[in-house]
């Protein structure tokens, strides 16, 4: 049973604030997926942040109007599962990997604003690592300096009570 006009314009709506809360939209056919497969992909994406909708092609060409992914709408065609992230890598590497093992789940291509990718584009997307990662490696490269600073200042003590040991040392061996 189809929607109704109410239905549709709610539909609509959702995915519009879905959009906008968005940094990447990602497409893939799912063609033949198991309902077992779905719900699999559903909880791999929700783990990950990433929303994941199936929802018919004209309501999301509607929603997409006037943002920067309304350069896709032209390849929504055929039974689409849509991926929607605030974390462009997110999104990619979910619908990546799980395309990795069922292959009856085809990457169609994804957007990011006002850019529209191509399947290879997507791919190159998901090996980037992820935001977390970004993160942690930045962390790690801001805290290096001031490890190697307090390292360098822990070691005049450190060498200074070597230096007294190695003296009373001397001064044990001379008087033995």
């Amino acid at each position: 049973m189809g929607l109704n006009r109410e239905d549709k314009a709610t539909v609509i709506a959702e995915i519009s604030e879905v959009v906008s809360n968005s940094s990447a939209v990602v497409i893939a056919e799912y063609r033949g997926l198991t309902v077992q497969a779905v719900t699999k992909l559903r909880a791999e994406a929700r783990k990950n942040g990433v929303t994941v909708r199936v929802v018919k092609n004209t309501l999301v060409r509607r929603a997409v109007e006037g943002t920067g992914f309304a350069g896709l709408a032209d390849q929504f065609t055929g039974p689409l599962v849509y991926g929607f992230s605030a974390d462009p890598v997110a999104v990619a590497k979910v619908l990546v990997n799980f395309a990795k093992d069922n292959e009856k789940l085809v990457i169609r291509g994804g957007a990011m604003a006002d850019y529209v990718m191509d399947v290879e584009a997507v791919k190159q997307l998901a090996s980037m690592p992820s935001r977390e990662e970004l993160l942690a490696k930045l962390m790690a490269t801001m805290n290096e300096p001031i490890a190697k600073f307090v390292r360098t200042l822990n070691e005049v003590p450190a060498r200074f009570v070597r230096t007294v040991a190695a003296v009373r040392d001397a001064k044990e061996q001379a008087a033995a």
